[in-house]
C-alpha cells in the first residue's frame, strides 16, 4: 500500500491491488450467498504460508542435510549438473525436467521426511469400514505416511537415505500406490504438487550447481526430527557455501 493505506503504483503508474487487498474487497463485498469473512481471509492466507512456502522450505532443508552427510550423493548431483548446465551457466526452470538423479534426491527426500507426516486429517461423511475397522461418521482420521514411507517389509533398509531406489521410474506422487504418497491421495490430493516440484527442483539445484558445501568445525549435523502438522529440522542446518561457478559475474 502507499502512505495513505491505498491501492499500490504499479510500473505505468496506475494503481493496482495485491493478493491480500483484493481477499479484502472481496470480504466487503461479499454477498450472503457466497460469503467471506475474516476467518476465511486468514484461514486462506495460513493455508498458503504452511502448505505452500513452508513446506518447500523445510523439505530443502533436510535434502541439503541428507546430502552433505552423504558425499557421494551430492559428486553424483553436482556431476549431473555439471553435465546438463555447466559451469559457465546458472540453473534456469528449463533445465530441471533434465535432471533425473536430482529428483530421486527429492523423492527419497519426502520419503524418508514427508512434508506433512500425518498429512491432511480427513472426516468420513458417513461411517464406513477400511480394512475391517469401523471408521464413525464424522471421526477425525489421520493417515502415519511418515510410518508408511519407512515400513521395512516395502522398503530395504528403509533409514538409509538412497536416491538411487527411486531411479527405476516405479514411484510416482500419484497417490495410486499406498506405500509411497507424500502428496497424499484421491480427490484430496495435495492441489499444490506442481509448484512444489518446480519450488524445490529449482531451489535445490541452485544451491548444489552454484557452491560447494561443508559444515563448520564446531558443528555436527543433526538430523532429529521435530514433529508437527509440518516435519521440521530439530536443529536448523548450519553449513558453508564455497563458490564453485567459473565465472564470478553469475553471483552478481
Amino acid at each position: 500500500m502507499n502512505e495513505k493505506g491505498g491501492d499500490k503504483a504499479g510500473p505505468s503508474g496506475k494503481d493496482y491491488k495485491d493478493f491480500l487487498q483484493f481477499l479484502l474487497q472481496l470480504k466487503d463485498e461479499a454477498d450472503s450467498k457466497t460469503p467471506l469473512t475474516m476467518i476465511h481471509v486468514r484461514a486462506l492466507l495460513m493455508d498458503m504460508v504452511v502448505g505452500g512456502s513452508d513446506t518447500t522450505s523445510n523439505s530443502t532443508e533436510f535434502a541439503m542435510a541428507e546430502i552433505m552427510n552423504n558425499p557421494e550423493v551430492m559428486k553424483r548431483a553436482q556431476q549431473e549438473l555439471d553435465e546438463v548446465v555447466g559451469r559457465g551457466n546458472i540453473v534456469e526452470e528449463s533445465h530441471i525436467h533434465k535432471l533425473p538423479y536430482l529428483y530421486a534426491v527429492m523423492k527419497e527426500t519426502l520419503r524418508l521426511h514427508p512434508a506433512l507426516p500425518l498429512l491432511i486429517p480427513h472426516c468420513p461423511s458417513k461411517t464406513c469400514t477400511v480394512g475391517g475397522y469401523t471408521i464413525p461418521k464424522g471421526a477425525r482420521v489421520f493417515i502415519n505416511v511418515w510410518a508408511i514411507h519407512r515400513d521395512p517389509s516395502v522398503w530395504e533398509n528403509p533409514l538409509e537415505f538412497n536416491p538411487e531406489r527411486f531411479l527405476n521410474g516405479k514411484w510416482d506422487y500419484s497417490g495410486s500406490d499406498f506405500n509411497y504418497f507424500p502428496f497424499g491421495s484421491g480427490r484430496r490430493i495435495c492441489a499444490g504438487i506442481a509448484m512444489a516440484e518446480r519450488m524445490f527442483m529449482y531451489s535445490l539445484a541452485t544451491l548444489l550447481h552454484s557452491f560447494d558445501w561443508k559444515f563448520p568445525e564446531s558443528k555436527k549435523l543433526d538430523l532429529t526430527e521435530k514433529f508437527g502438522i509440518v516435519l521440521k529440522l530439530k536443529t536448523p542446518l548450519v553449513a558453508i557455501p564455497t563458490p564453485r561457478l567459473s565465472d564470478p559475474t553469475l553471483y552478481e
